[in-house]
């Protein structure tokens, strides 16, 4: 294993243990996984839910991402990168008329 894998794992480690923590302080439990059965389930349910997007509001200034589905419900992410890769880049070209 590279020193970078390890160094990425420790991270991993660190970020869901303390994820679990916050939640155990609002007194709400929370799973962690990183076995291959369990990861791969959770992706392929992410991935059904995903495709049940029909719009998306991004909004990089306060770092949130809007998904709305195909039944009208809403599902509100924070994230730090998510809102940037979603936006359209700005572009200074001159438009067509």
């Amino acid at each position: 294993m590279s020193e970078q894998t390890t160094g990425s794992d420790a991270r991993i480690e660190e970020a869901t243990a303390r994820i679990v923590e916050l939640e155990a302080e609002l007194e709400a439990s929370g799973t962690t996984t990183r076995k291959a059965a369990e990861l791969a389930r959770a992706k392929a349910l992410l991935h059904y839910w995903v495709e049940s997007v029909v719009a998306v509001v991004a909004t990089p200034g306060v770092g949130r991402a809007v998904l709305i589905h195909e039944n009208g419900t809403e599902s509100r992410i924070a994230s730090p990168d998510l809102p940037f890769r979603l936006a359209i880049p700005v572009s200074f070209e001159p438009r067509e008329v």
